[in-house]
This record gives C-alpha cells, sequence and structure tokens, in this order.
C-alpha cells in the first residue's frame, strides 16, 4: 500500500476564502429541481432574470443538438420541450464554468479541461441512455462536474501538483491515484466538498464522489450502473493526450458494463464525437482535435 507522503487536509486547501459562489439564478433553478411540485413555469422566473442565462438557455435548445424544425422563442416552451432537468444541469454547468479560476499553471489550460468534461459527459449520457439508467441526464452533468475541483487545487497547491503533472506524464497514471498518494484525497473527493458547499443534489455529489472508482461499482452490478458510466467516462483520453494509456482499462470496463464488443463502441465513439462537435461551439469550445474515433484505431 502506499504511504501518503503530504497531511495537508482538504478542508484546509478548500476554506470558505478559496471557493466561489455561485450565481443565484444557478442556486434558484437546483432547489426548484429537488421539488415534485413545480413545472416550467417556476423554473422560467430564474432564468429569465439572468439574461446572460436566457440567452444561452434559448441558443442551446436552438441548436442542432435538438435539431426542432422551428426555433424555440421562450424560456418556458424551452423548458416544456426539452425538460427541467437538461435545463437545469446546463444552467448549472454554464455557471461552474463562469465561476472556476483559470490557474497560471505551466501547461495547464482550462478550455482543454472543459473540452474533456464535455466529451466525458456526453459519453457518460449517451451510455446510461442505452443501458436505461434512470435519469441519464444527471450522468450528464456528473461526468461534466467530475474534475471541476482541479483548477482550483492547481490554484491553490501549485507545487506539489507541478510534481504530480510531470509524474503523470512521465508514468502514464492516473491523477487521481498519484494525488491519493501525495495527500490521502483525490480530485473526487475534493470536487464532491465542492459540490456539498454550494448544496447541489446528493446524487451529483456521489456521481462526482465516486468517478475515480470504477471497479468498485461494476462489482455493485445493476445498482450502480449509472454510477459506473460516469466513472468509465473518466477513463477517456484528455485532449491534450497523444496517447492512451487507459484504453484497455476502458475497453474492458466498458464490455463489462454493457456486454458489448469493440465494433459497438466504435459506433458509440462516433456518435460521441459527432455530438461534441455539435456542443462544443455552444459552450464556446473547441472541438478536440483528435477524436474519440481516432484513438480507438491506434
Amino acid at each position: 500500500m502506499s504511504t501518503v507522503i503530504n497531511t495537508t487536509a482538504l478542508e484546509d486547501v478548500f476554506h470558505s476564502e478559496v471557493l466561489p459562489a455561485l450565481p443565484h439564478s444557478a442556486i434558484a433553478l437546483l432547489q426548484l429541481s429537488q421539488r415534485s411540485d413545480v413545472g416550467p413555469a417556476e423554473f422560467t422566473k430564474p432564468i429569465e432574470a439572468d439574461p446572460g442565462l436566457m440567452g444561452q438557455v434559448l441558443k442551446f435548445v436552438n441548436s442542432s443538438y435538438f435539431g426542432f424544425s422551428r426555433e424555440i422563442m421562450s424560456v418556458q416552451q424551452a423548458l416544456t420541450l426539452v425538460g427541467s432537468r437538461a435545463i437545469t444541469n446546463f444552467a448549472l454547468w454554464n455557471a461552474v464554468f463562469s465561476v472556476i479560476p483559470n490557474p497560471k499553471f505551466g501547461p495547464f489550460d482550462l478550455k482543454s479541461l472543459w473540452q474533456d468534461s464535455l466529451r466525458r459527459a456526453i459519453l457518460a449520457r449517451r451510455l446510461g441512455r442505452s443501458l436505461k439508467v434512470e435519469n441519464a441526464e444527471d450522468l450528464f452533468a456528473g461526468a461534466l462536474l467530475q474534475d471541476m475541483a482541479i483548477p482550483l487545487l492547481l490554484k491553490e497547491l501549485p507545487q506539489q501538483y507541478q510534481a504530480l503533472v510531470e509524474r503523470r506524464a512521465a508514468e502514464g497514471r492516473r491523477l487521481s491515484g498519484l494525488e491519493q498518494e501525495m495527500f490521502g484525497w483525490d480530485h473526487a473527493d475534493a470536487a464532491a466538498l465542492l459540490a456539498k458547499r454550494w448544496s447541489l443534489p446528493e446524487d451529483f455529489v456521489t456521481l462526482i464522489a465516486e468517478h475515480t472508482q470504477l471497479e468498485h461499482l461494476l462489482g455493485q452490478g445493476n445498482a450502480a450502473r449509472g454510477g459506473a458510466c460516469v466513472a468509465l467516462a473518466s477513463l477517456l483520453p484528455s485532449c491534450s493526450d497523444d496517447h492512451w494509456c487507459e484504453k484497455d482499462e476502458f475497453i474492458s470496463g466498458y464490455e463489462r458494463l454493457t456486454d458489448s464488443d469493440q465494433a459497438t463502441l466504435a459506433e458509440l465513439f462516433a456518435d460521441v464525437d459527432e455530438n461534441t462537435a455539435t456542443f462544443a461551439p455552444l459552450l464556446k469550445l473547441p472541438v478536440p482535435k483528435k477524436t474519440l474515433a481516432g484513438y480507438l484505431t491506434e
């Protein structure tokens, strides 16, 4: 067993002065999403009260991602057609995207992190739907937010993370394993703590906290298939990686989770690549230069 060589407590790193606040509109939507007695009219109010968010939501629903034959002109119509859960999760990610800092840290690129998160989210939702997991939209949000603590950790612990990033590149290992060795916790624990501080729904907190525990989730069978989709997505290559170090682990996990072969995986990756290319510009992100299909055929 590895020995923890640094006693930095996560609570000390994420003290209250460090944590950014979510916009009020996102908090209001999250609170509404946890109630069963509200409909599109109630969700419309906090969105329309935030002109920037309202514009983003209308742009989102009118994109080719949904492919509606006519332009959607109102927020309430958008909520009725797309669903409050999808709109709330989109608003949540927009909110997180706007408040997470961009640390000046060597080769780190915040847009690359969000590129990775988007691709993982699209894959998690696509897998969840194919497996008929309830509330596959939550898998999208959980995968989008799984790495949201990394920029904060880079900002607060730059020396330690420089060593971790260098070791990841040299040894081809997962960041989470290196973090556990150095700190006794990883960025999944950090992101889950951040999600709790923001009072995100408990299901999100769990998806985020367990995204580095694929083997454990696969061992739980059908009860944990949603979490396994998010954890499997975390094994996708980073957009900045030349080589996919966790390819064999991903393929093995995919086959165990879905009872499908690599031919089916190739179809899945083609679909995810297409949706990523459609979705990325909506979030002002570049389309990844290398497709998942490209990594798979190497």
